[in-house]
């Protein structure tokens, strides 16, 4: 199963998002920067998140983004399915029932086997990645990533977070 990079940017702004301070906000232009992706294809993405109340959009000059959620009610599969949709990634289009073979739809009453297998595997795919939340890549990240790394990351959550007044 391939999934798109805006899968892979989506993950990497939210747990970037995680470690911002209280009702903070980071913008969308810092986030595409950090990870090196154009400002316009990542705020698609950030919208896409937004649409799906993992992030909220917070408007005006100080504005950005923030989880709309704490991390730890964020599952990769609520991001995985914010940014690709909600279709199975495998769609049959009964392909036995065409060219020269193809018989009478009376023989075709069974559902198809290779369609069944593929959408059981993204029942287990989607059940996997609804058990992982975004706390726990977060968690894992700041017990196992390299030092100089983690440092990386907090001096640029600190630089580019903007704090927001209380309401």
């Amino acid at each position: 199963m391939k999934l798109g990079e805006g899968v892979e940017a989506a993950i990497h702004c939210a747990a970037t998002l995680a470690s911002v301070e209280g009702n903070s906000t980071m913008p969308g232009a810092a986030l595409a920067e950090a990870f090196g992706l154009s400002p316009s294809y990542l705020l698609k993405h950030l919208n896409m998140l937004s649409a799906a109340r993992i992030l909220e959009s917070v408007p005006g000059p100080a504005g950005g983004y923030r989880l709309a959620r704490p991390a730890e009610r964020i599952t990769l599969l609520d991001i995985v399915l914010a940014v690709e949709g909600r279709e199975p990634a495998f769609r049959c289009g009964e392909i036995r029932q065409r060219g020269p073979v193809k018989l009478d739809a009376s023989a075709y009453v069974k559902p198809c086997g290779i369609n069944a297998a593929m959408l059981k595997a993204e029942r287990a795919y989607r059940a996997a990645l609804a058990e992982t939340k975004l706390s726990d890549i977060v968690a894992t990240y700041a017990a196992e990533g390299d030092p100089r790394s983690l440092a990386a990351s907090c001096a640029f959550v600190e630089r580019h977070q903007r704090p927001q007044k209380s309401s």
